[in-house]
């Protein structure tokens, strides 16, 4: 019988990784991919997973640039950008990320480890480019483009129906233009200990305050209060109280 509590949990695990990405890898490739710096500094300097990491964000930018460009054909560049922005970005991958379990088979280090590294959305985030570099790499382009499909068409699709929600900063910025009302001007308060830190961001539009937001990033709590502040801006609009 094996000595079950010897078996190194990357080995076992990759079988569960591996049929939840629906693509068999090359063992090695897949542990390169799931090596944060972190343990490779604590284990002699071993490579990390950052060369792939790179390579799976150009792919992952590709597939969902292509995708785009032929599902919406009459979408200037600029809306294009923005629909790839909603899907290619750290807080999306993450939640991929999350939903495959990623966390639970990156390889880290006792500090990372400690401190909730598993949970950390730009490490959940980097390991997910980097699975998409190994199967880049070990299996082509065509494997990879199909995971990228089956991980990120949903978010595609959300994003295509969010349309003022996709950056309500931008979008607030433009409604504040079309409407000569002035630039928008964001005050951010935060509170909390450095690593639990809460931020507050209230805009104002000329001299009148239009929104609030809360956060967990000043950039989480600027969208909120854009987005508050770009539907109390069109709810005035409306019945013609804009501000002077």
């Amino acid at each position: 019988m094996s000595d079950l509590g010897s078996v190194d949990p990357f080995i076992a695990g990759r079988v569960e990784l591996m049929g939840r990405l629906d693509v068999v890898l090359d063992d090695a490739i897949l542990e390169r991919a799931l090596t944060h710096r972190s343990f490779a500094y604590e284990n002699g300097g071993i490579p990390t997973n950052e060369r792939l990491e790179f390579l799976g964000d150009s792919v992952l930018g590709l597939v969902v640039t292509d995708t785009l460009f032929r599902q919406h054909p009459d979408l200037p560049e600029g809306q294009l950008a923005k629909l790839r922005a909603a899907v290619v970005n750290s807080r999306a991958l993450a939640a991929v990320g999350r939903e495959l379990g990623l966390g639970d088979h990156v390889r880290l280090g006792r500090g990372e480890e400690t401190t909730g590294g598993r949970d950390k959305a730009s490490i959940v985030a980097d390991t997910v480019e980097a699975v998409i570099g190994a199967v880049y790499i070990d299996r082509g382009l065509e494997v990879a483009s199909q995971l990228v499909h089956r991980l990120f068409d949903p978010l595609i699709e959300q994003a295509a129906a969010l349309g003022a929600g996709l950056d309500w900063k931008t979008s607030l910025q433009e409604l504040c233009a079309s409407l000569s009302v002035g630039v928008p001007d964001y005050v951010i308060e935060e509170s909390g200990p450095d690593h639990q830190k809460a931020f507050v961001a209230r805009v104002k539009v000329g001299e009148e305050l239009f929104g609030a937001g809360h956060g967990a990033s000043k950039k989480e709590a600027e969208q909120h209060a854009a987005q508050a502040a770009y539907q109390s801006l069109l709810q005035r609009q409306t019945s013609s109280e804009l501000p002077g």
